[in-house]
């Protein structure tokens, strides 16, 4: 018997092609299922309406704030924030049933093994070999609000890590990945600006660019996942070196 609801939280854009497999990963085990989606041209807010009936349709203010908006209007005693290009495992779903089975939780927030797959690979190590805070009790947890690369600030408490995987589809192919990449480096750049942080030049950009290759590809042993590794390696480098560069141009806009 379940002792515990949960709400499943997903924010959208043009994912008809991907958002299918998200939304049977979780259907079975969700009380409830919030889509805010930001003016699809797709049939992707279609699709969403077969598996709930409360989907938003708003406009964009950045990926923080729009899953803050998501969560607000959670009602379940727990919160899985899940992306449209990523699904559960069969041994998440199952851990997480029998978490919230439980009579006594013991943590306030779950982090989830993340599994990248991309180019026909579910890679082990390199970017994948990190986990995600995406499952959390919603009394007094919050989202940050950075255009990009939003965190979860859950409850005070203990953090765990389920079982399983969080399947990671992040690219529909390599050109997907590389228009990706860019969005991603020019709104890092646009809020390292706006909090203050500085570049300290481009030939820091350049090492930060050659320490997150060793870091992913070495360090975390990326090599191990073959050539998809090697280029998961590179992209990421790429990405970090672009963001510094971004950075450091707005820099001079803002001295000119």
């Amino acid at each position: 018997m379940r002792r515990h609801s949960l709400s499943v939280i997903v924010i959208t854009k043009n994912e008809a092609d991907r958002i299918e497999p998200c939304l049977q990963s979780v259907v079975d085990i969700a009380d409830e299922i919030i889509v805010l989606d930001s003016g699809s041209t797709d049939n992707t807010v279609e699709i969403c309406q077969r598996y709930t009936d409360n989907v938003t349709i708003t406009d964009w203010p950045g990926f923080g704030k729009q899953k803050q908006r998501a969560l607000d209007k959670a009602t379940g005693d727990w919160v899985l924030s899940i992306d449209a290009d990523e699904a559960l495992d069969e041994t998440m779903k199952s851990a997480l049933i029998a978490m919230l089975e439980q009579e006594q939780i013991e943590h306030t927030a779950y982090r989830l093994p993340w599994g990248v797959t991309l180019y026909g690979k579910t890679l082990k190590y390199g970017r994948s070999a990190r986990s995600v805070l995406r499952l959390f009790k919603r009394e007094g947890a919050r989202f940050t609000l950075d255009e990009v690369h939003e965190t979860v600030v859950p409850a005070p408490g203990s953090t765990g890590v389920m079982k399983g995987l969080l399947l990671h589809y992040t690219h529909r192919d390599y050109g997907h990945g590389l228009d990706k990449a860019a969005k991603y480096a020019w709104l890092g750049s646009q809020k390292y600006h706006r909090k203050g942080k500085k570049s300290h030049g481009l030939v820091l950009a350049l090492l930060r660019g050659m320490w997150t290759f060793f870091h992913i590809y070495i360090l975390r042993r990326g090599f191990l996942d073959g050539s998809v590794g090697f280029i998961v390696a590179m992209t990421y480098a790429q990405v970090n070196f672009n963001k510094y560069v971004g950075l450091w141009l707005l820099e001079q806009e803002k001295n000119a």
